[in-house]
């Protein structure tokens, strides 16, 4: 489970973690009955407290994403389907949308905004 936290983005640590691994299930990346990372591992990976991954958890469970078994840990749910590619497209275009006025603010053009993509893209690709 490969989860990043943007420090500087305005959006409160657990809920950042709340919505990445909603994608994932979504996207089919995490099966179901798969086991999330314990509560103290992903905090230390994620730098937070660990209150902040039990937080989390505790949103995604009440929403149905995932279940916890007592001292086995947090898995995910059954009845969470694949996003639709159409779907996948809508989600992924809001969040550009964001990123571009961001960047707006920032004085950031879209032709160097663009550039930086590619080049963290490298950066990832290079690095699996």
């Amino acid at each position: 489970m490969n989860l990043h936290l943007a420090q500087h983005s305005g959006v409160p640590p657990y809920l950042q973690i709340v919505t990445q691994i909603k994608q994932l299930i979504a996207a089919g990346r995490l099966d179901v009955d798969q086991e999330l990372l314990p509560i103290r591992a992903l905090a230390e990976k994620l730098l937070v407290n660990p209150n902040t991954v039990a937080r989390a958890y505790r949103e995604l469970e009440a929403a149905g994403w995932i279940y916890t078994r007592r001292g086995a840990g947090s898995f995910v749910a059954a009845g969470t389907t694949p996003l639709s590619t159409e779907k996948s497209r809508s989600q992924i275009r809001e969040r550009v949308t964001s990123l571009l006025a961001e960047a707006e603010h920032m004085n950031v053009s879209t032709k160097d905004l663009i550039n930086l993509i590619r080049e963290i893209d490298t950066e990832r690709t290079e690095g699996k």
